[in-house]
């Protein structure tokens, strides 16, 4: 076989290509799957929060603030971090993000944060307002130490709302 045959010969052109281009495919695949987790994840806690907040908003108005003043009780917000993390009312529920805690959900009620008028002219206070947060939940990487993003990335959420009690 001479030198100029050997150079000429490309029956293993085609595998070469894929040997070089595999890597940057796989990368694309992986980096996809990942980023849409990480999108579906975020959403999750978003939906969580909002649960968290609206549950919140229908509870009595009393049950956060009597004349002005917060009276929120220790079983009021524990069951509002309940609804946020699993959408449930009762203890157990499978947790919307894996990992996510009670201690990673705040609650915060604004008295007389809101107008005094319809509803609220009847209590002779202004309403109140509820926020539940979501703040440093970690993501749960789809491919764990493997995957693409940042291993101590952390995902927030927050929704506000005017308590009803309806």
């Amino acid at each position: 076989m001479s030198a100029r045959s050997f150079l000429a010969d490309r029956s293993g052109a085609s595998a070469f290509e894929l040997a070089l281009l595999l890597p940057l495919l796989l990368v694309l695949l992986f980096g996809g799957m990942e980023a849409g987790h990480f999108i579906w994840t975020q959403h999750k806690l978003t939906e969580g929060v909002r649960d968290g907040a609206r549950f919140a908003a229908r509870l009595p108005v009393e049950s956060y603030c009597i004349a002005g003043a917060p009276v929120t009780g220790a079983d009021t917000i524990a069951a509002i971090r309940r609804v946020t993390r699993t959408g449930q009312l009762e203890p157990g529920g499978h947790v919307r993000v894996p990992g996510w805690s009670d201690e990673e959900v705040d609650v915060e009620v604004a008295c007389a944060a809101f107008v005094d008028t319809g509803i609220y002219h009847d209590l002779d206070t202004a309403g109140p307002i509820v926020t539940v947060a979501a703040r440093s939940v970690a993501y749960p990487s789809l491919f764990g130490e493997l995957g693409v993003l940042d291993p101590d990335l952390t995902m927030t959420a927050r929704s506000s709302s005017a308590v009803t009690g309806l």
